[in-house]
C-alpha cells in the first residue's frame, strides 16, 4: 500500500467508467444498494456494473484522481441480507466518480451547493446525500442518467 492509501468504512461498485462510492454507517445499506446497482444493470436499466469492494475499500489518489479497490482480503466478496456473504465477479480497481452518502443528516429535496459535492484525499467529487428511510436506487438512477440544473 502506498502512503497515501487509506482505509474507509464504504462499498463501491463500477457503474460504466467510473464507480460510486458509497458511504453510510453499519446498517444504512451499502451493500443493498451496491446489489441493487448490480441487478438494475442486469435488467438492462444501466449498461454495465460491477462490484469492486463492500464494506471495507482502500482509497488513493492518483493525477487527481480518486482510486478506490477491495481489502485484500475481501475481494469478491458482498454480503446479501439474508443470505449471507456471497463470491461474485469484482473489479480490483476503479476511478470514483460519485459519493453516495446514506442516512445522511444533510440530506434535502433541494441541497445546497456545497452539499452536492464531497472531499476525500483531497479530490472533490460530486455526492448525492440519501436521507435515512429515502430509496436509494432512483436517486442514484436518476443522478447517473439526468443532467443537473444549475450548480
Amino acid at each position: 500500500m502506498a502512503a497515501n492509501d487509506s482505509t474507509i468504512h464504504a462499498s463501491a461498485v463500477l457503474v460504466g467508467a467510473k464507480a460510486a462510492l458509497i458511504r453510510g454507517p453499519s446498517g444504512a445499506g451499502k451493500s443493498r444498494l451496491v446489489w441493487n446497482i448490480l441487478a438494475a444493470a442486469a435488467k438492462g436499466m444501466l449498461p454495465f456494473a460491477r462490484l469492486v469492494a463492500d464494506d471495507r475499500a482502500y482509497v488513493e489518489t492518483s493525477s487527481g484522481r480518486l482510486l478506490v479497490r477491495p481489502a485484500e482480503s475481501l475481494g469478491g466478496m458482498i454480503e446479501i441480507h439474508g443470505l449471507g456473504i456471497r463470491r461474485i465477479a469484482f473489479e480490483p480497481l476503479a476511478v470514483v466518480g460519485l459519493i453516495v452518502d446514506l442516512a445522511a443528516d444533510d440530506a434535502s429535496r433541494h441541497p445546497e451547493p456545497e452539499a452536492k459535492s464531497a472531499k476525500i484525499a483531497g479530490v472533490t467529487l460530486p455526492r448525492l446525500a440519501v436521507a435515512t428511510g429515502m430509496a436509494a436506487l432512483p436517486l442514484v438512477l436518476a443522478s447517473l442518467h439526468i443532467p443537473r440544473v444549475g450548480n
